[in-house]
């Protein structure tokens, strides 16, 4: 008796406008406007959704600015309704909690042969924490028995929302959504037969029928759950997660569809040479001193110090292959990620003069290089996975408890420094650094701060773009003025670890490895091939493996900073370089 249609006019009620009843109104409106008012009073109602009790005996009528107030007793705040907008607004007085009942969602089917399109539904919602109960009665065949059914469902307490499924003429979701105070999602099976228009059935609903059509079983299950998320907040958040993990995978997808087309790029430079692995610049650009590291050959000019990062590819302390452009990934991903963490800590880049080099302000580098991690993982030496599947339970001065599992998130993210190669490349904790004269406590907690702040900031952009940065490393140094900066890189397929995240629940729960975009498939290639710390002689990495290590490589840059990479920009030559110096 709930006249919903007729608030849009103005100043007065229905009944103080036309001179009519309550009664009156109640009845002149209850055949015109039934079919959205069941629709709207099943989205208030206690059965399933607020808990907030029936409303009996109230007239909503008040017609000025389309506004109407309802008694105490339902729960709504407000309600306003237009001739094509529907906006109720439910408060949460008695509202269904995460420690309520579990949510059910009763699919009902026709017959056994749509068991199978009812299995996937069931499926679907068991991936939102919703139970499905599946039951067949059919509403032409066995009309008492389908009633039965409903009843008891009506009297079972628990949140719920009906799903239907009959093909052909689909009077089970009519007699259902009539029956029932829950929603009702009609989903029914399609068929070719007379050229689809058994599907009418299911459009075409009498007044006051009025239950919702969704074509697709997973689709069906995502209704659902979206409605009874309004008043659970777990099953809203595993909606949010479904909608975050098909956000994620396009952006995956669209970085592995877009990458592919350096392939022949990437073949051609391995068949040429055109590969730059080392460097000789120290008189061209007037350079003091050259030093090499595994990947950067780094030239002191004055104040400054042009860094190149080669295309060398290293892991176990030892390079292990040429990556055709991969110094350009490294160089500009780390010129990306400073640009976009100057507001965290600052650090020493001063130009960019070419694709491969870096012009930095001279530091002083610490001693140590800040790892943090959130999550177990790694096939190192120092990682983190390999110590603990060894026993070890102090790693870097922090306890973690007995059975983590590799790969697993932890509980928060850790900061565990290495010392660098000339002090040992060994696990350290901070009580030892500072103890031992590494770094000063006031530095290192600087450090460590900013170290913890980029790594957060780090997260929540992968997270972003459909990734997960697992773990990294960081160092910093001391310019002429004390001014503590990021030095190095950061957050490049080098220095850290990512994996996809659209597929790492899956794979975690199928007990693989998380699908990864960095360096860490090469390394698990020389570890299944040789012994990468023993042996002498390394074998010569396939040809393949080295193409799909670049791809990557540019494909994590592509989805990292949503910018195009230019395959054709300044060769890695020694000529383009100093010419670039020189224009610089």
């Amino acid at each position: 008796a709930l006249c919903l249609m007729c608030t849009w006019g103005k100043g007065a009620s229905c009944c103080e406008r036309t001179g009519r009843t309550e009664e009156e109104e109640k009845r002149k409106h209850r055949s015109s406007h039934r079919a959205l008012s069941v629709l709207v009073w099943k989205l208030v109602s206690k059965e399933w959704v607020m808990g907030v009790g029936f409303v009996s005996n109230v007239h909503l009528g008040a017609v000025g600015g389309g506004r109407a107030a309802i008694g105490q007793r339902s729960g709504i705040k407000s309600a306003r309704v237009g001739l094509t907008r529907v906006r109720v607004n439910m408060g949460v007085d008695g509202g269904a909690s995460s420690d309520g009942p579990r949510p059910v969602c009763p699919v009902l089917m026709g017959s056994a042969s749509d068991m199978s399109r009812c299995e996937a539904i069931g499926k679907a919602l068991g991936e939102f924490g919703i139970d499905a109960e599946l039951r067949i009665a059919s509403a032409h065949k066995v009309p008492e028995r389908l009633l039965e059914v409903i009843r008891a469902y009506e009297e079972d307490p628990r949140p719920k929302v009906y799903i239907a499924v009959a093909g052909r003429s689909n009077a089970l979701s009519g007699v259902l959504d009539c029956a029932t105070t829950a929603p009702v999602i009609s989903c029914p099976p399609y068929s070719d037969a007379f050229g689809g228009a058994d599907l009418f059935s299911s459009i075409r609903m009498p007044g006051g029928v009025a239950p919702s059509l969704v074509l697709d079983p997973a689709g069906a299950a995502l209704m659902a759950a979206k409605i009874l998320g309004v008043s659970n907040p777990a099953v809203r958040d595993a909606v949010a997660a479904l909608q975050r993990r098909n956000r994620d995978r396009l952006y995956i997808d669209d970085g592995e569809a877009t990458s592919k087309r350096f392939v022949p790029m990437i073949q051609s430079r391995i068949k040429s040479g055109e590969i730059m692995t080392q460097t000789d610049l120290k008189d061209a650009i007037g350079a003091s001193e050259k030093r090499s590291g595994k990947v950067r050959d780094q030239y002191v000019v004055g104040d400054q110090l042009v860094l190149v990062t080669t295309d060398r590819q290293s892991a176990f302390d030892r390079v292990l292959a040429a990556i055709p452009f991969k110094g350009q990934v490294l160089n500009m991903t780390s010129a990306w990620w400073f640009r976009n963490t100057e507001h965290i800590v600052p650090n020493h880049v001063q130009s960019i003069p070419h694709p491969y080099v870096t012009v930095a302000k001279k530091c002083s580098p610490f001693p140590v290089e800040f790892v943090v991690r959130g999550y177990i993982t790694g096939s190192t030496s120092t990682s983190l996975w390999t110590n603990y599947n060894k026993g070890v339970r102090n790693y870097c001065g922090i306890d973690f408890p007995d059975g983590l599992i590799k790969n697993q998130k932890l509980d928060e993210n850790v900061l565990t420094p290495t010392t660098k190669e000339d002090y040992g490349d060994e696990n350290i904790s901070p009580a030892d650094i500072i103890s031992k004269g590494l770094m000063s406590k006031e530095d290192f907690d600087v450090c460590a701060k900013a170290a913890m702040e980029l790594f957060a900031y780090g997260q929540k952009v992968a997270s972003e773009h459909g990734l997960i940065l697992v773990d990294t490393k960081y160092e910093f140094g001391k310019d002429e003025n004390g001014t503590i900066r990021l030095i190095d890189e950061i957050h490049t397929p080098d220095s850290s670890r990512f994996w996809l995240a659209p597929t790492y629940d899956k794979r975690m729960a199928e007990g693989k490895n998380p699908e990864n975009v960095d360096k860490e498939f090469l390394r698990l290639w020389f570890q299944d091939n040789c012994d990468p710390y023993k042996d002498e002689k390394l074998p010569e990495a396939p040809e393949d493996l080295v193409t799909e290590l670049a791809r990557r490589y540019i494909m994590l840059f592509q989805t990292i900073t949503w910018e195009d990479f230019d395959a054709s920009a300044t060769p890695p030559t020694a000529d383009a370089i100093k010419k670039a110096l020189k224009k610089h």
